[in-house]
């Protein structure tokens, strides 16, 4: 039995289905399996390199030197800048970000004429073929980074000072206390929010079909266009964001309770 013959069989069995045609979801099953690989793979690199860019920025943001002639220096070239990241993408909405890096940033950076990162030939294919995956990558890894940084920022804030005071004390410059004593502390009374911000930015990921990347939400909207029919794709989708986060939220429960027992978290 295929799956038509046996979804005409549960729609005979159960009268209240009898409407909803998910035939026309399994016909593009491929399409929604591949939405689905794209949608894990873009928030799984985006999850990393914005805990990369919110690690360095939320270290920037606390950068201080209270004397000496680097003290406005720092102020001017680490944290204004990095304040002011944070407060661009964490103010604007992520949907016009995304269009902003897809339609501005992007043909700046890579352009075949005259790109600021990649001309020439490798420009027009990565244009061709990966125009939209990159923009994604770019609006989704900068926002998440933003909300990362605060995230980071107000991990190491809750360290106490005196750890901070000690390690300087023994010789350690700045960047060497937060790397051996006071990150790997706050990380992981950082995990629960890290967490969430992973999920959210999965869900957020379905913002990226608005410039043509095939994830989820454009499947969907693809079997929208070609049935006018919202029920069955938009449901489906639904359902697999569904499963896909709380799959991510069990993990994220794991790692907080083994934490816990072993004293990590307080």
């Amino acid at each position: 039995m295929d799956f038509n013959q046996f979804w005409g069989y549960v729609q005979h069995s159960v009268p209240l289905l009898e409407n909803f045609r998910l035939q026309i979801v399994w016909e593009y099953r491929e399409l929604f399996i591949q939405g689905t690989k794209m949608t894990l793979l873009i928030t799984a690199l985006a999850v990393v390199f914005g805990t990369l860019i919110g690690l360095v920025m939320g270290m920037a943001r606390l950068a201080e030197v209270r004397h000496g002639p680097w003290k406005y220096p720092i102020k001017l070239l680490v944290r204004w800048p990095a304040t002011a990241y944070v407060t661009y993408f964490r103010g604007t909405p992520l949907f016009v970000q995304i269009l902003l890096i897809h339609f501005a940033l992007r043909p700046l950076l890579v352009n075949p004429d005259d790109g600021l990162l990649i001309s020439g030939d490798l420009a027009n294919t990565l244009n061709q073929n990966y125009s939209a995956f990159i923009s994604g990558f770019m609006a989704l890894t900068l926002n998440s980074g933003a909300y990362i940084t605060e995230i980071f920022r107000a991990g190491i804030q809750s360290i106490a000072k005196g750890q901070f005071e000690a390690s300087r004390s023994l010789g350690m410059n700045y960047w060497q206390t937060m790397h051996h004593v006071i990150v790997p502390q706050a990380f992981r009374r950082m995990l629960p929010p890290l967490g969430n911000e992973a999920i959210m930015l999965l869900k957020d990921s379905s913002l990226v079909s608005a410039i043509g990347f095939t994830e989820l939400a454009y499947a969907a909207r693809t079997v929208f266009g070609n049935y006018a029919r919202p029920w069955e794709p938009y449901i489906t989708i639904s359902v697999i964001y569904l499963i896909l986060t709380m799959l991510m939220a069990w993990g994220v429960h794991a790692m907080e309770k083994r934490f816990k027992a072993s004293g990590g978290i307080h």
